[in-house]
């Protein structure tokens, strides 16, 4: 089989058009990048960065499932913040998305921790606030009405209780078992069901925690390594990638202001977050390094964008800010670390893949 797709690639030698051929790139790039020397604050500040990691071991009856999050403030000395936990939880197509907003839940609570016990200056985040808000919705499982119809204001008090007193792991099931929100499966093949509400809940989860966060908007930058986005040039490709084939110097592009736009109604905080104006911009902090994209959650003026980026470069190392590159460092969980801890936990299952190894 490899021989035939060795034929093919020889047949298809260049399939992929150069970007380059026939399109002015001058042209694309005047106005919307600027070459420009990036300085770094004189400023005393105090700066922490934050990242999660989830990873999964299918077997047969079950996935065994690891999530954890870590802070990593910088206030002349390092100190750390982590959270994480283990689970088992049933077969379902949207488990990635499962494990996906448990991790976001222990993003945010280690950073409102950072904010609010050592008042950091500003956070940074490794990803895209904007983007959470704009997919804040499960798209693995419908809203069971149940649920829908008592998301009120009791619960919401209910919820925001439960973070003053437990600034760790999920809080969710206990509400969910308490309010008796759910009808818990009768029947053990209708288990995975469970999974899809807690699916939903835990969205609620985020959601609540994600407007106590934005209480601190002026202190939070987020910064991307990646980006789908292509509203600077409407190519066909990420803004992000554009940038990054066509310039190489240190500088950034012009300034765009984006609004929360999501069909749906935010299940709480829906005129909070809708009236949010994010600003948006792309930056290259060393020649020859990567383009990042940065988000900081309100509508920041020209000059307080400058000294944002100054603020950023203080602690920049090879054209990324150093804490989020040693938060990730530190919290990514790899295969290895998932064989240690199923053995650790003693957890004896198979995976029925067994035989590939005979």
């Amino acid at each position: 089989m490899l021989n035939s797709l060795y034929e093919k690639a020889i047949a298809k030698r260049g399939f992929i058009p150069d970007l380059e051929s026939g399109t002015d790139i001058e042209s694309q790039l005047e106005h919307k990048w600027f070459n420009r020397f990036i300085d770094e604050s004189k400023a005393d500040l105090s700066i922490a960065a934050g990242d999660g990691s989830f990873n999964k071991k299918k077997f047969l009856t079950t996935n065994f499932c690891a999530v954890g999050a870590e802070s990593i403030i910088y206030d002349g000395e390092i100190k750390k913040i982590d959270d994480s936990d283990i689970f088992d939880i049933s077969h379902v197509s949207f488990l990635d998305e499962l494990l996906s907003n448990y991790m976001a839940i222990y993003e945010l609570k280690c950073a409102l921790r950072a904010l609010r016990e050592y008042d950091v200056d500003y956070y940074m985040f490794d990803g895209s606030i904007l983007g959470d808000l704009q997919n804040a919705f499960p798209r693995g499982a419908k809203l069971p009405a149940k649920i829908r119809d008592n998301l009120d204001d009791t619960i919401l008090h209910e919820f925001e209780r439960l973070f003053q007193i437990r600034k760790y792991g999920l809080v969710f099931p206990e509400i969910r078992d308490s309010f008796k929100l759910v009808d818990l499966p009768s029947r053990e093949e209708d288990m995975n069901k469970i999974e899809e509400y807690n699916l939903q809940l835990a969205s609620v989860e985020k959601i609540i925690l994600l407007k106590e966060l934005l209480q601190y908007r002026k202190k939070i930058i987020s910064i991307s390594k990646t980006s789908s986005d292509n509203d600077l040039f409407h190519w066909n490709i990420p803004d992000i990638a554009f940038l990054d084939k066509f310039t190489k110097k240190q500088g950034m592009t012009i300034i765009k202001y984006k609004s929360v736009y999501e069909k749906a109604p935010f299940p709480y905080f829906n005129d909070f977050f809708k009236s949010l104006t994010f600003t948006i911009f792309y930056v290259r902090f060393q020649d020859n390094k990567n383009v990042l994209k940065v988000e900081l959650p309100y509508r920041a003026s020209k000059d307080e964008v400058f000294e944002i980026i100054k603020k950023i470069n203080v602690l920049t190392v090879q054209g990324y800010p150093y804490l989020l590159n040693k938060a990730h460092n530190d919290v990514v969980i790899t295969d290895r670390n998932m064989k240690e801890l199923i053995k650790i936990a003693k957890i004896y299952e198979t995976t029925n893949r067994e035989v590939m190894s005979w």
